[in-house]
């Protein structure tokens, strides 16, 4: 993934090709961190493992050789001129997609059986445990969001249209859109709750790192039931607003341009995640109890 980062970016340089109004090299660049991260994070958790560490192995080599495929024909397609997402316009360009379909539902898979077997692993820390849990499940949620994309946009039909399937709500693909993630700036776009919920995987850890930074300076964060609260409470809220960029989406909003409706409901996550953090940042530690036998003064030895 890395070198097909670097050639991406030369790509972007070298070659002023556009395809559904952007650069033709923006998708495997973007592609392709993407799986930086998720494999780096998934590598991470799998070295956690004490139990299950073969079936382990084996997930995360799915997980790996699924990504090769899909980045392979992503970066196919780029160099024919071709979209690689939705098209069917001839029997390769189906083939190619249909493929790509099959090695997401595996890869998909093979994350999964890596968070099952995450609560097996035995890491003291329960903070750092949840934040893990938490965080492969919202991104298991934000994949399965590119199911969704699948389904035949209005207009579109199976087997008669050649482009079956969209990223946008409301809109054509390729319309306006945001510089640098290229989400739509018209209509929903479900690529911005993919993104969102894949990258929990990382967010989450990084929370609890900052955290962790952040105890020898603050010491209510060293109580580990202060981390947990914390972590769980950030896991929820996070859920929150992945749930409600999705909604959003689907109603075919552009995320910079919410409606009343979107704005209580960020409204309502904002000041319950405030009150949660007030509320576990106040969980008093309890007084050691003193041991009387160890803390009384020693006796003098009798000396016969």
């Amino acid at each position: 993934m890395a070198v097909i980062a670097v050639i991406s970016a030369v790509g972007l340089v070298v070659d002023d090709r556009v395809l559904v109004g952007a650069r033709i090299w923006f998708k495997p660049l973007k592609f392709s961190v993407s799986f930086i991260a998720y494999g780096l994070s998934l590598a991470w958790m799998l070295s956690l493992l004490d139990r299950g560490r073969r079936a382990g192995w084996w997930a995360g080599t799915v997980v790996a050789a699924t990504s090769a495929v899909e980045m392979a024909i992503i970066t196919g397609q780029v160099v024919r001129g071709k979209r690689s997402h939705f098209n069917h316009q001839t029997p390769l360009d189906e083939a190619l997609f249909n493929t790509m379909a099959v090695t997401v539902v595996i890869l998909w898979l093979g994350t999964l059986a890596i968070a099952v077997l995450l609560p097996r692993a035995r890491i003291p820390d329960r903070a750092a445990a949840w934040t893990m849990r938490c965080g492969i499940a919202i991104a298991l949620a934000g994949a399965a969001v590119g199911f969704l994309m699948t389904q035949p946009a209005p207009g579109q039909r199976r087997g008669e249209s050649s482009i079956v399937g969209a990223h946008s709500v409301g809109v054509a693909d390729g319309g306006p859109s945001m510089p640098l993630t290229g989400w739509s700036t018209t209509g929903g776009d479900l690529r911005i709750p993919h993104f969102v919920g894949m990258h929990a995987l990382q967010l989450l850890p990084l929370l609890l790192m900052t955290v962790t930074a952040l105890a020898p300076r603050y010491g209510r964060l060293a109580d580990p039931r202060v981390r947990l609260r914390l972590v769980l409470l950030a896991s929820a809220a996070y859920a929150a607003v992945f749930a409600l960029i999705l909604w959003q989406a689907l109603r075919g909003q552009p995320l910079i341009h919410p409606d009343g409706a979107t704005l209580t409901a960020a409204g309502l996550i904002a000041a319950a995640t405030t009150t949660g953090a007030v509320a576990a940042l106040r969980l008093r530690t309890p007084t050691p109890v003193q041991n009387k036998a160890i803390d009384a003064p020693a006796e003098k030895e009798l000396v016969p």
